[in-house]
């Protein structure tokens, strides 16, 4: 069975794969400073909430926008599954090219997003991914990544209103019943989410626009991504295992290339 590890700003996601099922999926704190004995019994408890064993486990594979974690994580899993899992970064057999001036610029996570989006749904697909920032990123029909728009994501935009305006309190993200709100509170959720909604839309307009695209399928992932998803026609696709999908691509993309 494989881990595949998707340690972003805000959460780190987990899923176990048996194959190209998905067993189960959990998620931990990111920003919660941990040990690599932390790391790998949290991984252990993940298995034997599953009636699993270490013994389970013969891979993993990560991938990483917090290279902080890095390390504990990597030899957590060393210590408690004798495993030395595959990290997402330059030299990887993605499938893809990479058509910006600087490919390493590209995070790891848009990477196996692109990668999961044009493998599971093809090319031209243009994957947000409503993670701690919003990213777009447009695969062509040819497996050619050729830029992509980053964005605050919902609830940055949310922490910013109030921490920075005084009278502002901390609200539930989520969809009022109207766009006018009739009080603070909806009126910001109002504001959060329409808003994202609104910059939704333009951007997968102007993207089609400027890649001259008479076809493009637009798939969504990320926490927050059903919010936006449920409220317009502009996105085909909701997934959101879309990233822990592209990490199992990946690691058998690896297999292929060591057997030749």
């Amino acid at each position: 069975m494989l881990l595949a590890i998707d340690i972003g700003n805000t959460n780190i996601t987990i899923g176990l794969f048996n194959g190209d099922e998905i067993e189960g999926t959990f998620r931990m704190t990111t920003k919660i400073p941990r040990t690599s004995d932390e790391y790998g019994i949290f991984f252990y408890d993940i298995l034997h909430s599953r009636g699993l064993h270490r013994e389970n486990v013969n891979a993993a594979i990560m991938a990483s926008v917090v290279p902080d974690v890095n390390h504990h994580i990597i030899n957590g899993l060393i210590k408690y599954f004798n495993v030395n899992p595959i990290v997402v970064g330059p030299g990887i057999r993605t499938g893809i090219k990479i058509a910006i001036p600087n490919p390493k610029e590209v995070g790891a996570d848009r990477i196996v997003d692109a990668v999961a989006a044009y493998e599971l749904y093809g090319g031209p697909v243009l994957v947000i991914d409503y993670g701690t920032a919003t990213t777009h990123d447009l695969v062509l029909e040819d497996a050619t990544l050729v830029g992509g728009v980053t964005s605050p994501g919902i609830r940055i935009a949310a922490h910013a209103l109030w921490q920075d305006a005084a009278k502002l309190p901390k609200i539930e993200i989520k969809k009022p019943d109207a766009v006018l709100g009739r009080d603070t509170i909806s009126s910001m959720q109002s504001g959060l989410v329409y808003g994202h909604i609104g910059q939704t839309e333009y951007i997968i307009r102007k993207v089609k626009e400027e890649a001259r695209l008479d076809k493009m399928t637009v798939v969504a992932t990320g926490g927050l991504g059903k919010i936006i998803f449920d409220e317009t026609d502009s996105i085909e696709y909701y997934d959101p295992n879309l990233t822990l999908k592209g990490l199992n691509i990946l690691y058998n993309k690896q297999l292929e290339k060591d057997e030749k």
